[in-house]
């Protein structure tokens, strides 16, 4: 079983806050695939550290030192991800893996010679914003779920959730890629389900597929 460190509870706080604010614990155990009773214990620890604001059946936040911490393992995370897309091609579907692997181990000298090599990048391969050394994130366009379109409304791909490899492995056979136009052609009222246009190509998606997938949208 994969042991899960306090390292992976802070990012994944981090992260689900990136996009939809205050996380629960049951959020939590679904991200890293745990029990609700092994993500209670290790809230109580993490606020017993002093990383997090925790009550119980009560969103979850970070405190300043919390934030810094994950921030950090945020940016070490996804500046390996560039550099595993990039530099050793590996598919985006396999990245977050990897670099979940390598995160922990590389020094932080390593790290920013890993971002000076690769120019700086300022957004990671699925279009999360990586935060600078000094913990400053780039300027980002406003985005949504594609499931909040209407019909008749376009939008382009500005980040995909990388929390399931199947699912960034299933929109990549579909044409879904960051800078990818997408049109919503009709929107099916029992189950909110899309009929989408990418690449000139009419497919049907689900709305939870349709909730992970952000756009910018060209008509806000």
């Amino acid at each position: 079983m994969q042991n899960i460190s306090k390292e992976d509870y802070l990012s994944a706080i981090y992260k689900h806050r990136e996009t939809d604010g205050t996380i629960k614990a049951n959020q939590i155990a679904e991200n890293l695939y745990v029990s609700n009773a092994a993500v209670t214990d290790m809230l109580k620890k993490l606020a017993k550290d002093g990383y997090v604001d925790y009550k119980r059946y009560q969103g979850i936040k970070l405190t300043i030192n919390g934030e810094e911490y994950a921030k950090n393992m945020v940016r070490r995370h996804r500046i390996w991800e560039v550099f595993l897309h990039q530099i050793v091609g590996i598919p985006w579907d396999k990245v977050h893996e990897e670099a979940h692997n390598l995160e922990h181990s590389a020094s932080d000298e390593l790290i920013n010679r890993m971002e000076e090599m690769l120019d700086f990048p300022a957004f990671d391969p699925h279009g999360d914003p990586i935060p600078s050394k000094e913990g400053v994130l780039p300027e980002q366009k406003k985005s949504k779920p594609l499931s909040l379109l209407k019909a008749n409304e376009k939008g382009k791909v500005s980040r995909v959730n990388d929390y399931d490899n199947n699912f960034l492995n299933y929109i990549s056979k579909i044409g879904v890629e960051l800078g990818k136009e997408i049109q919503v052609k009709e929107i099916l009222e029992f189950d909110h389900s899309m009929l989408v246009a990418i690449n000139e190509k009419e497919i049907n998606i689900s709305n939870t597929l349709a909730a992970n997938i952000f756009v910018e949208g060209k008509n806000d």
